[in-house]
C-alpha cells in the first residue's frame, strides 16, 4: 500500500476515535522514561480507554474533518492522547495521580463531549468524586423529600390513631 494510503487509513482512524470518544486528552510526554509510559499505560487499561502516541499532522487533518480545529494550536510538539469512550473522570484521575507521582507529563487540552477543554478544567474533572458516588449523591437527594413525605404522613396518622384511642377510652371510661 502507497504511503499516502496509508495515512489516509491513519487519520481516519484518529477521526472515529476523536468521535466514539466520550473526553480525549491531549499530553506532552517528553522525559518520560519507558517503565513510566508503561506503568501509565498499565493503569489506563480500562473498559474503554486507549493510550497513544500520535503524529500531530495527522491528528491535526483528524480534528481538522471531525470539527476541531481550535484544537490544533494547543496541541503542538509531542503527543500522547488519551481516548475515553465510557468515563471521563476515572482516566483523569490516572493521568494526575501519575502527574503527583512522576512530576512528568503536561495535561495541554482535551476534548469532552465534543468541547474543547483547557487543562484547568480537566484538572477539575479529575477532582469529581467517581461516577458511582455522584449517582449515589443524586439519588439521595432525590430520595430525601420522599423519604420526608413519608415520615410526615405517619406522623399525622399516628397522631389520628392516639386521638380515636383517647375519644375510645373517655367512650370505655
Amino acid at each position: 500500500m502507497p504511503k499516502i494510503e496509508e495515512k489516509q487509513k491513519i487519520v481516519k482512524e484518529i477521526e472515529g476515535k476523536l468521535q466514539d470518544s466520550m473526553l480525549v486528552v491531549f499530553a506532552d510526554y517528553r522525559g518520560i522514561k519507558v517503565e513510566e509510559i508503561t506503568d501509565l499505560r498499565n493503569k489506563l487499561r480500562l473498559p474503554g480507554v486507549e493510550f497513544k502516541v500520535l503524529k500531530n499532522t495527522l491528528t491535526e487533518f483528524a480534528l481538522q474533518n471531525t470539527g476541531n480545529p481550535e484544537v490544533i494550536p494547543y496541541i503542538a510538539g509531542p503527543n500522547a492522547v488519551l481516548f475515553s469512550q465510557e468515563d471521563p473522570i476515572g482516566p483523569t484521575k490516572v493521568i494526575y495521580d501519575f502527574i503527583k507521582q512522576y512530576k512528568k507529563l503536561e495535561v495541554k487540552v482535551a476534548i469532552l463531549e465534543g468541547q474543547m477543554v483547557l487543562s484547568d478544567r480537566v484538572k477539575a474533572l479529575s477532582e469529581l468524586p467517581p461516577r458511582e458516588a455522584l449517582l449515589a449523591q443524586v439519588l439521595g437527594t432525590m430520595q430525601a423529600p420522599i423519604t420526608s413525605l413519608v415520615y410526615v404522613l405517619n406522623a399525622n396518622i399516628g397522631g389520628l390513631v392516639n386521638v380515636l384511642d383517647q375519644i375510645r377510652e373517655q367512650k370505655a371510661g
